[in-house]
């Protein structure tokens, strides 16, 4: 077992473990931590705990120190000169022509280190803005691009539930969203309905994914069991209802129904429990 501390260096950013040292340590406290991008600043998310060592990643890293009310005041700094740097990137690209959109720029805590973030359509020649830059604030200069779920990221906004975007405010890393997700949910497959603002499907897609599941392809690989079902058959099974033969077309996992079309061809709602799947031979 061993003890660490995770800390967060950003707003809804990943969390990072650390072992403490010798270093008290509790939720809320402001570290100093050795990355591989230099010295850094952080909050310490998780207190102190103990985990096994499969758990993490080794060799763990300690906090150099806890941050004293001089860090606090390079912070405020640094904010500061990322704010001057930010608009002198700008100029840069601009006098270049380059084809490339600045959303971010930050300090190492050091000072040894500046990192510009950018999206763009394709690949970039950067060599010569780099250079420009250089110039400029003399120390390393780093050009990373990402892409624009990380540009929705650091600007936020509101979205289309008209609350702050979810990958801005709590979301530490981006779940893997699919077209699936949407169907499994019965949802409208309209593209401005299941994108968020980034151009990309929404987050929240995955957040009752898994009950929908449950209810839907889950339960359909248990359609051999006895009628009447206590669970939903599979999409497209063939069911027994009071008014006859039917095919299921939707589930509601929600309010435990089913969307029956009988043969006749109208369709029914029924509660999970008043369809019966056919004697097998």
């Amino acid at each position: 077992m061993v003890t660490i501390v995770g800390v967060r260096f950003k707003k809804a950013g990943k969390i990072y473990y650390f072992s403490p040292g010798f270093v008290t340590l509790t939720t809320g406290d402001g570290v100093i931590v050795e990355t591989s991008r230099g010295l850094e600043f952080g909050e310490v998310v998780i207190g102190p705990r103990k985990v096994s060592k499969d758990s993490v990643v080794q060799p763990l890293k300690e906090v150099t120190r806890k941050a004293t009310p001089k860090d606090f005041k390079q912070v405020e700094k640094n904010r500061e000169r990322e704010e001057k740097a930010f608009e002198i990137g700008l100029e840069k690209i601009a006098y270049r022509g380059l084809p490339m959109k600045l959303i971010n720029v930050e300090y190492t805590f050091d000072m040894n280190k500046i990192v510009f973030f950018f999206t763009a359509e394709g690949r970039i020649d950067f060599r010569e803005l780099v250079k420009d830059l250089a110039n400029v604030f003399r120390t390393r200069i780093e050009l990373r691009q990402v892409g624009v779920r990380d540009e929705a990221k650091v600007l936020n906004g509101i979205g289309a539930c008209g609350r702050p975007l979810c990958c801005a405010n709590f979301l530490g890393d981006f779940a893997s969203v699919s077209i699936r997700m949407a169907k499994d949910q019965n949802l409208s497959l309209n593209p401005t309905k299941i994108s968020g603002i980034c151009g990309r499907l929404m987050c929240c897609l995955n957040y009752e994914n898994d009950s929908y599941l449950k209810g839907g392809d889950l339960y359909s690989q248990k359609a051999k069991q006895p009628a009447p079902v206590a669970e939903p058959p599979g999409i497209g099974k063939e069911v027994v209802t009071d008014e006859g033969l039917g095919k299921v077309l939707k589930i509601n996992t929600m309010k435990k129904t089913v969307k029956v079309q009988l043969e006749a061809g109208r369709t029914i709602d029924l509660h999970w429990s008043e369809v019966a799947l056919p004697d097998e031979e």
